[in-house]
Order: C-alpha cells, then structure tokens, then sequence
C-alpha cells in the first residue's frame, strides 16, 4: 500500500511568524497535535503540542509573545506520498515520531500520515510494533 493511500489529506501549514496562540487554536479547532510550518513555499518546521509546552511554556511562561519559530522542530522529517506504507513506517520507528509530513516529488505538502492512520490501514502486528517502537521510554 502507498502512503497517499493511508495518509490524511489535506494539510495546511502555518508561517514562523504565525503566534503560538494562533498555532495552539489551530490544534484545537482541527484536533490535531502538530501544525507544520512553511515560509517560500518550503516546509521548514513543524511545531508540537509537546512543543508548545516544553520549549515555550516550561522555558518562557509567556505564551503571548512566542511564535512557531521560536519553539519548532526544525528538522523536518517526511516521506514521499508514493513510497510504501511500510518505508514510511520504518522512518516512524528510526526517528520515534508518531506524525509523519508526506510531500510529493516536488516537494509540496500533501498530507500527514499518523499512528492513527496507520492503525486503520495496516495489520495489527505491524501497528502494535510500530506503536511499541516510537513510545519506548528514552
């Protein structure tokens, strides 16, 4: 199966600039936990709900003055919508991360590819190993 097959479809991202508060309300309103971030049509970061809180609240406190910038992850890692489900898996697992960004050939956002997606799409033993894989403790 392809990723285009599995993924959600889609996906709007966010500039640095935007305010956390803005990014946080997007979270809310599409009830997601992670908004990627693009500046001249490139994606160049992705900011968390885990971002939010530890790099912005735990370290500042004042939520009001932050931007995406300031707390996103800015290596992006993502997969290609017509690689195999399970390549994009094993980029998951290498990299512990439960959301994956899928671009196309050239190089657009087109999707977000989850643990929940995937939970959907693939047999049980290669989600529960999947799921095992990016939730061990570190």
């Amino acid at each position: 199966m392809k990723v285009q097959e599995a993924m959600h479809k889609g996906v709007e991202w966010r500039a640095p600039e935007t305010p956390l508060v803005d990014i946080a309300k997007t979270m809310k309103e599409h009830d997601v936990g992670i908004v990627p971030i693009g500046k001249d049509d490139k994606l160049v970061g992705m900011v968390t709900d885990r971002d939010i809180v530890c790099r912005a609240l735990v370290e500042d406190g004042d939520l009001t003055q932050r931007t995406a910038g300031d707390v996103m992850t800015k290596k992006v890692v993502y997969c290609y919508e017509d690689e195999t489900v399970e390549d994009a898996i094993h980029v998951m697992e290498d990299n512990a991360i439960r959301r994956l960004p899928v671009i196309n050939r050239d190089k657009r956002l087109v999707g977000m590819l989850s643990l929940g997606d995937l939970s959907h799409r693939v047999p049980r033993e290669l989600s529960g190993e999947l799921v095992g894989r990016v939730s061990a403790h570190h």
